[in-house]
């Protein structure tokens, strides 16, 4: 019965993003359910994307309007999948032209699904929003505050670990 499951399970995940990946408003609203929560984690000034939806016409209107506003459709890569009956997480670098300027604007991203007779119910997805709004706004953020910044072989920004102390406080960014 479990394998049964996650059968189904990887083709509603499979439509999902297909449908996603195309920014096709009507397919995707086939597979959400009316209840559909989905939450985007980033700093939404930057990523006008990112924050909660809920309910399929805040979901749709998402992928069917804001997206394709800001980018033109995505390559989404799956690094990794794991079901577990009406579960699933993926591990995905979303790679897409910004439909202003000549950046495009590539990150991480997990995905933690849930459906419900058959429908999506709830989508979590966690980016890399430091790199993702860094690339969106063209340039490294300056911290300006003492902590050293450092640049992996790609050039995105990272933080030590020993310079994170008081980064969460002030409402600012909130490392985990």
């Amino acid at each position: 019965m479990a394998m049964t499951m996650n059968v189904a399970t990887r083709a509603l995940v499979d439509g999902f993003f297909d449908a996603y990946g195309r920014y096709d408003a009507a397919a995707l609203a086939k597979l959400l359910h009316d209840d559909v929560e989905l939450t985007i984690s980033g700093p939404v000034d930057v990523l006008a994307y990112c924050g909660r939806r809920s309910g399929k016409a805040a979901v749709v209107d998402l992928v069917g309007r804001l997206f394709p506003s800001m980018f033109s459709p995505p390559t989404i890569a799956r690094e990794s999948l794991v079901l577990d009956g009406d579960r699933a997480a993926t591990l995905n670098r979303i790679s897409s032209p910004c439909r202003h300027g000549n950046r495009v604007i590539s990150y991480r991203v997990a995905h933690f699904l849930r459906f419900r007779d058959g429908l999506l119910i709830e989508s979590i997805s966690i980016i890399d929003s430091f790199d993702a709004a860094e690339q969106m706004l063209g340039h490294p953020f300056d911290l300006g505050d003492g902590h050293d910044s450092h640049r992996d072989d790609a050039g995105r920004a990272s933080l030590a670990l020993t310079d994170l102390s008081g980064l969460g406080e002030g409402g600012g960014l909130v490392v985990l």
